[in-house]
């Protein structure tokens, strides 16, 4: 077995899923606008007002980029061909490199407060432990390691059978951390990684740059319905993701962003837009 939760074990936690339904009533409900909320709840979580939160978001045919992915030579050719093929493009504001999302893709966020004494890397360790849990009934055998040649490489990439099925990304504000997660549940994970590479083809071509992107190959990425070799699905899994924080917290509650929040919400929107107002000029 997975060793247990700590960081959220006997919190009270608020719960979000806004693959139905969302909290933001007159913006459209992009990536754009996800990265914003977690941004508002990671400020008002450390302010002391709001419980951790954990959140699940699914957004349709997105490639979110990382801040590097924006120094690439020919970005905008790059651009050009997702959106030729429906893709919407965002830079983020947290690490990590270019992700395919798509209706298979689960995303999902633990934001938490008082990080100042947890590391890093004891944040990213929760957030596999946490996934260990909620499918530790059909598999003992995810594994956190950098899987060369998917999209999105880092150490705590998580695989089964050498198979990446998911990334991890944090981003830290005052006292807290928003710990994100995308997880490849259903659909086709090789044309996902074919077109994270084909970007990078189309935006980099032959030119030496000082970073070195990754090479991606579709082989070395599947979801968990192919790995598991059963019809899981975001439905299913958002309920495991539930249950298993159920396990955990002393308890759940669901409400809406208060005043005070959507206002903080407004200014960390405007912020997404300034960082992406380049990408949303090219046509």
């Amino acid at each position: 077995m997975p060793n247990q939760l700590q960081i959220i074990q006997n919190k009270s936690f608020r719960y979000m899923d806004e693959t139905t339904e969302t909290i933001v009533r007159n913006e459209p409900f992009t990536a754009l606008t996800s990265f914003a909320i977690d941004d508002t709840l990671a400020e008002s979580i450390s302010d002391g007002a709001s419980s951790p939160t954990m959140r699940l978001w699914v957004h349709p045919k997105t490639v979110v980029l990382g801040i590097i992915d924006g120094r690439l030579p020919f970005l905008e050719d790059g651009v050009r061909y997702l959106k030729q093929r429906g893709y919407r493009t965002i830079i983020r504001n947290s690490g990590g490199l270019a992700v395919a999302l798509d209706d298979g893709v689960l995303n999902m966020s633990l934001i938490i407060p008082d990080v100042k004494h947890i590391s890093i890397y004891e944040a990213y360790e929760e957030m596999v432990r946490f996934i260990q849990q909620m499918l530790s009934d059909v598999t003992q055998d995810i594994k956190a390691y950098e899987i060369v040649g998917s999209y999105c490489p880092g150490d705590y990439d998580l695989s089964i059978d050498g198979k990446k099925f998911a990334g991890i990304s944090q981003r830290r504000i005052k006292d807290s951390a928003a710990i994100q997660i995308y997880l490849d549940v259903e659909g086709s994970s090789h044309q996902r990684a074919s077109l994270v590479r084909d970007f990078y083809h189309h935006s980099k071509k032959d030119v030496a740059v000082k970073f070195t992107y990754p090479e991606v190959d579709p082989t070395t990425m599947a979801s968990l319905s192919d790995l598991l070799q059963t019809d899981i699905t975001v439905e299913d899994m958002k309920k495991r993701a539930q249950s298993t924080l159920e396990t955990y917290a002393a308890d759940m509650e669901t409400y809406p962003f208060t005043a005070m929040e959507s206002a903080i919400f407004e200014r960390r929107l405007k912020q997404m837009k300034q960082r992406n107002e380049d990408l949303s000029s090219i046509r």
